[in-house]
Formats: structure tokens, C-alpha cells, sequence
């Protein structure tokens, strides 16, 4: 049994957070309004409407779903039970009423019909010969008059021998005949269900419903580890009750996490006194009547420290190697740099910096790249965990932290940890460490300029520039519970095999965008597929449901998932499928492995713009879209990198955002980022088409001849690489370009099986061979790139990563490289490499 007590660990000291049942128990019907941000008073705080510090235990029966009063789009009725059975009698997916409402064999075409078997043969065994007769006694009423005037009984005998003759024919057909096979298909009929529940998924994704999740998953901040992220977990795990969701569970997890002290952080220049300052650090209240996340980086080394200030532009180790050329020495010093740039890993810049010999690193978000946002104070959080060198858990490297599990790995010398503080700021405060660094090292050109208004000259400062003060006091909680979310509907034909859908719940602070808006759009597919539970529809395939925390420490929940279960989804996992910020804005992103990309281009095919009223696929092909490869930005990692399982990630973005800021929140995000939820309802039709698309597909929508072509671009980049790099001479790639011609033509060979699937099905039935063989060639497909991972060995330093064509880069983290491992030749155990090849290239074929 899992233990779901909560972390009651509170770096506010007292959060006004509800008990699920509070929160839950107060949620208004349809008539009344939703409780709003600005209606919550600090005094209905204190009297229980958000937190009681003794929590009750809750009951699922006894609360009322958020969604049970909405109606489904285009339908003025008030019962969605009333509806949903209408639409699916009108879809020939449910029989009228006077047959008992029986799902049409039809529809429960791979489980209704063999139950009724079942319980037909149950029958016959159970009850004598006399008893059994009567029941035929209707067929009477079809012999003529005549016989039965002239012989009444043998009309009477003939006629129930008749009926029992029937009766074995038909037990005959189904269970000695090719009717009675495996996902059995009759002409035409391979595309007139599942479009029939495409068109129920697509038609019933409801924006109402995303926006009322959304503003409860807003109402407070959810750092993971707290309280409010606890909080949340249970309101997922009842949403995943309500729609049927099976062996919902909380997954615990104990996991190193760190959260700052009050009054522990200090930006201060102290030296030469008559420019004496000190940063505010903090944001404005994004809410009066709400508290919320201190500004702090996750992970960020404990520390208090000082040295004379360093401008470093985006902190890459490029920038620094300038500094270094130019003369001036990081040694000691605290190094200021800006976000984003060549290399956008917040905790990249940290380590570029440390191996600079900074002694301390301040982040500041200038308005070059996120715009003026919401005011001077915006300030982006986040952890400063290496993610692209370690993923999961630090102190547990390689196996899952479960409760009690034995740690091998210290926060000291940690590869996964920066060993310098770091404090995040908004450019209010740059402002005055920038203005106080001119004349000091070397006047900047326009590449290192920001946009900070009344920085008249940028200067990148020296050893005799002011001196500044770095503090970061953190509570370190070496053993934080973190709780996974999840469910499944468990599929009929392989049940064993799985298509994995995931979106993380911890938050910055309100996050709207991140990871609220995911969230919200999973709540609502998960509903959708709960309607369709409801009809006694299950997949052919098993969907598992995650709610991911920890995310934003390091992607710690869904690594710690896979490496609990890493033989089992190496095994049985098919396809991940991931979103994490759902909607920013309104342009469709899309990153995967190439098996995917067909199964995706045939869900953008099925979607329209809300705004350009044209299929998503249309705008893509417009845009010339393509799909990119994954890095480590997200919840894919573990699943790609390290289980070898086919990933997808997908995301509405737009310009700059409060990323990471308490400003993401239900307000901007009802008012600038996506109005009326329009791209989340959307976001929520594409993610629930593309689960029917893989885990409900007889033939698994896998395309070798798209990863084929993509490995041979891959393979030309690489040749590129290395001829930039060094003498051409006595470089031959001969082989590899030979085995991505190989792979071309072996691709094509394998899906020619397909078509001639296709054209069988589609003249007659699917036999019991056929069925067979296709569920081996699916599984065949699925486990392609399980066999491309380098079990047992990995990339050197970063043994975590074994796919041999894809990892994160090393410096860049964010970023996607192929054939991550082929110009790392003879590194030492345990070195980190410090040239990665860049191969950017196509993304995608």
C-alpha cells in the first residue's frame, strides 16, 4: 500500500492550501459561480476555504465531479448522460432502448460478443432440456395454421428442434468459423468504427471544462514536495476515478529537493560603500490575496559568497572564453549573464561560470528576450540541476528512489549538481549591477547588448569592478516524497502492451502555461475516454495515464517511474506521448521520434486551426513545419533515452511569456494566452486522436521509411561534422551511408506486409493467422527502438543516455544531437565530454 501522507514540508511556513475535500467539496455547480482569484480574501484563507492543518481522508463516492453539470458542445441539453446515449444511437454504436440498450457487437467488437457467448453457453449448461424448451416456443407462431390444426404436436416438436438447431449452427459459426477471429473485420469495416470514435473524441473535447480545470489547478503555487502539489495529486487521482480510470494509484517516490529560507537570499553590492544597494530579489504579488513561491533555483548549490561583478552576456562557455581572451580573470568573481542565447540551459550557464572560476552566478531575464512582459519584477525560475548529464533523482543515478531504497550518490562532487549558488533576478534589479560595472573591462558591442532601459553603455566589468554579495541559504530535504498519478484502460487484444500518455503537475509557482495548461487538456482527454468507457469501449491496446511531479527538479518523477519498471516498458511500452505546456500561444510544435511522425500527420489532418479555419496539418505545411528531435526538455527523456520507448511531445507556442514566473497564471491566461481555451480544446482533440491513433490501429501507424530517411540525413550531418572538424583525409564513411541505404531498402521490404494486410482485410475477414502475424508485426515495430539502445554501456559520463542516434546535447540540454557518441573517442571513465557534435541538420525527414 502506498503511503499518501503529505509532505507537510512548507517553505512559506504556512500555506493557505485546501484539504482535498475542502477544495473539491467547495467547487460550485454550474449555476453558481467559480470562486475567482479575486475573491479569495485572506480571512476566508485563515477560516478553512483553502487549508485545514489536519486533513480529512476523502471518499470519491461522496464528491461532486467537476464536470457533471456541463453539457457537450453544440447540444442545449442539460443531462450529458441523456446526450452521450443519443449520440452514440445516432453513430449506429448503440442499439434502441427496446433491445435493453446492448452495445452493438459492432462496437464491442473485440469483448461484448464474446461475453454474451459466454454467458449463452453458461445458460445452456445450466438448464435442463425442458427448460430450455419453452423458451422456443415463439418460433410456433411462425409454423402455418394448417400444420398445427392437422398435428399439433409434432408442429410443436418440430418446431423446437428447429430451434436448437439454430441454436448450435450459430455456436458452431462463431467458435469453428474464421467469424468468430481475433480484431474479426467484414468488408468495409475497417474504417466505418473507429471513425465512428474519432469523430465522439474529436466533437466532444469541451473548452469550458479545460477552463474550469485549469482555474482550480491555479488556485495556489505547487512547487513539488509541498503541500499544494500533494493537493493536486489527489484532485487528479479523483478525476481519474470519476472517469473510470483502472488501479488509479499514488506512485511515491523519496527524492532530494531543496527549497530557499526565508530571509536566506541577498544580492547586494557592498563595496565601494557610496554604491551601497540591495536586490528586492522577489516578484510583486502576481495575487493580494494569495502567497506564493519565493524566487530561488531548484538545486541551486547553499552558499554565501562575494567577488567583484562579471557581465558574461548569455554565460555559454564561448561568451567566457571571450573574457578569458580579452584578458579578464573569473577567478572569484560572481558572474551576472542573461537567459536564453546559444546555450538556453539555465544550469549550463551556472556550470560554464563554475569552470570559469566564478565563485558565484546570478541569472537575470532581460527584455531582449522576454519582452516586457507584465513589469520590471518578472523574474524565471527554475532548476539548476544538469539535466542533459543526469536525469531523475541525483542521489539515486540509475535506480528508482522508492521509499526506504538505499542511496549510493552525495550532493557533493555530484555530476548531476552545479557546486556554485545561483540566485535568479528579474532586469530591475540587473539594472542597477549593470549600470555599476561601467567603465570597468571592456566596452561591449551590440552582440552583448541587452535591452535593459538606462544602461546607457555596457561594460563587462573586471577584478576592480564592485563587489558584490551572493547568499543563498537553502533547506535541503535529501528525502522529499514526491507522488506520481496514474491510470489505465486496459486493452483487449495485447493488454500487456502499453501506449503511455504523461503530463507533469509541479509547478514554478501558479503556472498556468506550466504545467497547468497540460494538465488541464489531460483531464479533459481523460474524461473524454471515460464517456467511451461508459459505452463499454476499450482499446486494442492498454492507455496508461500519468500525472508526473517533480518535473521541474531535474524531470525526477517519470525518470524515477522508468527506472522502477525499466525491463517492463522496455518490453511492453509502444509509444510515450507528452505535453507539458499545452498552450503559450497559438503556432503547433511538435518534436518525436520519426516512427511517429505519420500517425501525427494523419491526427493534423483530422483538427482545424480555431483561428485560420484549416486543418493544423494545412497551416504546418504552409509554415513548412517540420518535426524536431527531442532533447531534455521534458518528461520524454527517460522514456526515449533510456527505455528505448518511441516519444512525442507537442505544444501551441507563441512569444515571450511569464515562463516560469508567478505572473503565468489563470488570469494571463484566460486574458493573453489562449482566450476562451480555444488551442487547449484543440490541443485535447489532437492528443486524443493520436492515443486512438496507437493504441486502437490494428496495424500500429509505426513508418520505418521516415526514421530510414531521417538516419540518413543524420549521417550526413555527422560527415559534415567531422570533416569541419578535422583532415579529410583518411575519413571514410563509406560503411555508414551503405547501412542507411540498407536500412531504406529494408524498410520499404518490411511495410510491403502492410499493404498486403490492407488489401486482405479489406476483401474479407481477418483470419486467426492473420491477426496473429499482424500482432507480431506490431510488436516487432514497436521494439525497433528498444534494440537501438547500448544496454550496459551508454555515452561516456552520461551512461544514463544508451539511445545510440539520439540524446540531449551536453551543453545545450534543451537541444536534440544525433549519433551522440560517434566522435567521443577514448574518453576517461567519468569525464564529462566538453565538445559534443552539434548536428542539427533536417528535423525530420
Amino acid at each position: 500500500m502506498v503511503d499518501k501522507k503529505p509532505n507537510r514540508h512548507d517553505p512559506h511556513g504556512s500555506l493557505p492550501i485546501p484539504t482535498y475535500d475542502e477544495a473539491v467539496n467547495a467547487r460550485p455547480s454550474s449555476s453558481q459561480p467559480f470562486l475567482g482569484a479575486e475573491e479569495i480574501s485572506n480571512d476566508a484563507e485563515r477560516q478553512g476555504l483553502l487549508w485545514r492543518e489536519e486533513q480529512s481522508g476523502h471518499q470519491s463516492s461522496a464528491v461532486e465531479s467537476p464536470r457533471s453539470s456541463l453539457s457537450f458542445s453544440n447540444s442545449s441539453r442539460a443531462s450529458t448522460e441523456e446526450l452521450r446515449h443519443e449520440m452514440m444511437t445516432q453513430m449506429d454504436v448503440l442499439e434502441p432502448e427496446a433491445n435493453g440498450g446492448r452495445i452493438r457487437g459492432n462496437l464491442l467488437r473485440r469483448n461484448q460478443l464474446s461475453k454474451r457467448i459466454t454467458s449463452l453457453t453458461h445458460s445452456l449448461s445450466s438448464l435442463s432440456f425442458r427448460q430450455w424448451l419453452p423458451s422456443c416456443d415463439y418460433v410456433i407462431a411462425k409454423i402455418p395454421t394448417f400444420i398445427r390444426q392437422f398435428q399439433p404436436n409434432w408442429a410443436i416438436m418440430i418446431s423446437r428442434l428447429f430451434a436448437l438447431f439454430l441454436v448450435f449452427s450459430l455456436v458452431y459459426l462463431l467458435f469453428f468459423s474464421d467469424v468468430f477471429t481475433v480484431g474479426r473485420r467484414g468488408p468495409g469495416s475497417a474504417t466505418k468504427f473507429p471513425d465512428m470514435v474519432r469523430e465522439f473524441v474529436r466533437s466532444n473535447a469541451n473548452a469550458s471544462s479545460i477552463r474550469e480545470s485549469s482555474k482550480y489547478l491555479t488556485l495556489f503555487d505547487h512547487v513539488a514536495g509541498t503541500k499544494g502539489s500533494y493537493v493536486l495529486g489527489e484532485f487528479v487521482e479523483n478525476m481519474f476515478i470519476e472517469s473510470r480510470l483502472e488501479d488509479v494509484q499514488m506512485e511515491r517516490f523519496d527524492v532530494y529537493l531543496n527549497y530557499p529560507k526565508l530571509g536566506g537570499r541577498r544580492v547586494a553590492i557592498i563595496d565601494p560603500p557610496e554604491l551601497a544597494w540591495e536586490a528586492v530579489i522577489e516578484e510583486e504579488q502576481a495575487h493580494e490575496s494569495r502567497e506564493q513561491t519565493m524566487v530561488f533555483h531548484g538545486h541551486s548549490r547553499s552558499g554565501k559568497v562575494k567577488g567583484p561583478l562579471v557581465y558574461a552576456n548569455y554565460g555559454s562557455r564561448e561568451d567566457f572564453k571571450r573574457l578569458q581572451n580579452q584578458g579578464i580573470d573569473m577567478g572569484g568573481s560572481i558572474a551576472l549573464v542573461r537567459y536564453y542565447g546559444s546555450q538556453g540551459d539555465r544550469a549550463l550557464k551556472v556550470k560554464a561560470a563554475e569552470l570559469a572560476g566564478a565563485v558565484g552566478c546570478i541569472i537575470y531575464s532581460d527584455p531582449a528576450e522576454d519582452g516586457f512582459l507584465l513589469g520590471n519584477d518578472t523574474v524565471q525560475r527554475g532548476a539548476v540541476s544538469l539535466m542533459s548529464w543526469v536525469v531523475g533523482d541525483v542521489l539515486s543515478s540509475g535506480f528508482a528512489s522508492f521509499p526506504g531504497e538505499e542511496r549510493r550518490d552525495s550532493k557533493d562532487g555530484n555530476p548531476g549538481l552545479v557546486n556554485i549558488p545561483s540566485i535568479p533576478l528579474s532586469w530591475r534589479d540587473a539594472q542597477t549591477l549593470l549600470q555599476a560595472v561601467r567603465g570597468h573591462g571592456m566596452k561591449l558591442d551590440d552582440h552583448w547588448k541587452g535591452a535593459v532601459p538606462q544602461v546607457d553603455e555596457w561594460w563587462t566589468g573586471d577584478a576592480n569592478s564592485p563587489i558584490v554579495l551572493l547568499q543563498n541559504d537553502q533547506e535541503e530535504v535529501e528525502r522529499s516524497p514526491i507522488y506520481n498519478i496514474l491510470g489505465k484502460i486496459t486493452g483487449v487484444e495485447q493488454p500487456e502492451k502499453s501506449i503511455i500518455v504523461g503530463s507533469h503537475r509541479d509547478a514554478w509557482c501558479f503556472g498556468a502555461a506550466d504545467p497547468g495548461s497540460g494538465t488541464a487538456v489531460m483531464l479533459e482527454v481523460v474524461r473524454i475516454f471515460g464517456e467511451l468507457r461508459k459505452s463499454g469501449w476499450r482499446p486494442l491496446r492498454t492507455i496508461e495515464f500519468a500525472s508526473w511531479d517533480g518535473e521541474e527538479y531535474n524531470l525526477i518523477g517519470s525518470t524515477e517511474h522508468v527506472e522502477g519498471r525499466l525491463e517492463e516498458i522496455r518490453r511492453n511500452g509502444f509509444a510515450y506521448l507528452n505535453v507539458d505546456i499545452a498552450v503559450s500561444g497559438s503556432d503547433f510544435e511538435a518534436s518525436a521520434s520519426p516512427l511517429l511522425q505519420m500517425a501525427l500527420l494523419r491526427v493534423l489532418e483530422r483538427v482545424v486551426d480555431p483561428k485560420k479555419n484549416k486543418t493544423l496539418r494545412a497551416v504546418w505545411a504552409e509554415k513548412g513545419s517540420k518535426l524536431g528531435g527531442l532533447g531534455a526538455g521534458s518528461d520524454y527523456v527517460a522514456f526515449q533515452d533510456i527505455a528505448g520507448t518511441s516519444s512525442l511531445d507537442m505544444t501551441f507556442k507563441g512569444g515571450s511569456y511569464p515562463y516560469h514566473s508567478c505572473y503565468d497564471n489563470f488570469d494571463w491566461m484566460d486574458t493573453v494566452g489562449d482566450p476562451g481555451f480555444v488551442f487547449h480544446k484543440t490541443m485535447a482533440q489532437l492528443w486524443a486522436l493520436l492515443i486512438l491513433e496507437l493504441a486502437d490501429r490494428e496495424l500500429l501507424p509505426f513508418n520505418f521509411i521516415d526514421y530510414a530517411e531521417a538516419v540518413r540525413n543524420y549521417v550526413g550531418d555527422l560527415q559534415t561534422y567531422a570533416e569541419a572538424k578535422g583532415p579529410k583525409e583518411g575519413l571514410n564513411m563509406t560503411s555508414l551511408h551503405q547501412a542507411a541505404d540498407d536500412f531504406t531498402e529494408n524498410a520499404a521490404e518490411f511495410h510491403a506486409w502492410n499493404k498486403a494486410w490492407e488489401d486482405a482485410v479489406g476483401q474479407g475477414y481477418e483470419t486467426n493467422e492473420m491477426a496473429i502475424k499482424r500482432i507480431s508485426h506490431n510488436t516487432r515495430m514497436a521494439n525497433f527502438e528498444t534494440n537501438l539502445l547500448d544496454i550496459g554501456g551508454g555515452l561516456p559520463g552520461r551512461e544514463q543516455f544508451v539511445h545510440v542516434i539520439y540524446a540531449p546535447q551536453a551543453w545545450s540540454g534543451y537541444e536534440e544531437t544525433y549519433f551522440p557518441g560517434m566522435v567521443i573517442i577514448n574518453m576517461p571513465p567519468g569525464v564529462v565530454p566538453q565538445h559534443q557534435p552539434i548536428l542539427m541538420g533536417p528535423r525530420s525527414p
